[in-house]
């Protein structure tokens, strides 16, 4: 599922698109906002990133983690990955909640909500785009 929203073939609601990875809106978010940052290549896990490809692929999800941020007026941000035991879709992937000081997230346990329609998705997916920091040594 997630190649194919790399490759363009299956619909989200990306958040930006670039070398060293693909961020979109998970479709059952925890809290509205959630991203997902995905590599371009198919990898299961971590173990299978390749060294050369952490600072690029972590640089991204940083640059995600402060635009959801900034981008939802969030308080903060959880940052999370599954290998093997709970990874629900078998391609390496690390979340990006925004935080609110009282959301009532404790623990391990991820309630799941949905956003109204394709427009609230679009409009929180815009949001965290035009947060998204720039690459460093990208215009």
């Amino acid at each position: 599922m997630f190649c194919g929203i790399v490759a363009g073939g299956v619909p989200s609601f990306r958040v930006t698109d670039e070398a060293d990875g693909v961020a979109f809106l998970d479709t059952r978010p925890v809290f509205k906002g959630h991203v997902l940052v995905v590599p371009r290549t198919h990898l299961v896990t971590l173990a299978d990133l390749p060294p050369e490809s952490l600072a690029g692929y972590f640089g991204l999800v940083r640059r995600v983690a402060l635009a959801v941020e900034t981008g939802l007026d969030a308080g903060g941000s959880f940052v999370a990955m599954n290998n093997k035991v709970s990874q629900s879709v078998p391609h390496l992937h690390t979340h990006v909640v925004p935080r609110t000081k009282g959301d009532g997230l404790r623990g391990f346990f991820w309630p799941r909500t949905r956003y109204a329609d394709d427009d609230e998705a679009r409009s929180y997916a815009g949001r965290v785009a035009a947060a998204l920091p720039s690459a460093p040594g990208r215009v």
